[in-house]
């Protein structure tokens, strides 16, 4: 009977594992997702920068007024407020995806824990599963 019960508890705890070993991939799938997400919305926020780079220095090549007034486009005071209104429309969502890939590090990390834990069980039931297996042939030979 306690074989019986050692067997099925180390069952359950493979059955967690496999449980766990998914999960796991899951939560990676989805870190790199996110990455990629994150990546993306990096690269728009850059091509969007780019375009007012391109038109503030068009208007800045154009003009000579604007030449004699400033050193190069860059100091053109619209400038830094269009680049300032980029980055402020980017930055929560960047915030976002940067809290979505530390919750995802944190439940990696911690069903991982947990999946070595559930590993420790499995070899403990095992050696108990074989103890017990080798008292019970034992048993009946040195009697």
């Amino acid at each position: 009977m306690a074989i019986a019960n050692l067997h099925e508890t180390l069952l359950s705890y493979k059955l967690r594992r496999n449980q766990l070993n998914l999960e796991i991939t899951e939560y990676q799938t989805q870190k790199t997702l996110a990455t990629y997400s994150q990546a993306d919305l990096q690269s728009l926020k850059s091509s969007r920068e780019h375009e007012v780079r391109d038109y503030f220095k068009g208007l800045y090549e154009d003009d000579a007024e604007l030449q004699a007034e400033y050193l190069d486009y860059t100091q053109i005071p619209d400038f830094e407020e269009e680049i300032d209104k980029i980055t402020a429309e980017f930055q929560d969502q960047l915030n976002e995806m940067t809290a979505w890939e530390t919750a995802l590090d944190a439940q990696i990390t911690t069903d991982s824990a947990e999946l070595e834990e559930v590993n420790a069980y499995i070899e403990s039931m095992k050696t108990m599963l074989t103890t017990n297996i080798q008292e019970d042939f034992n048993y009946g030979l040195n009697g």
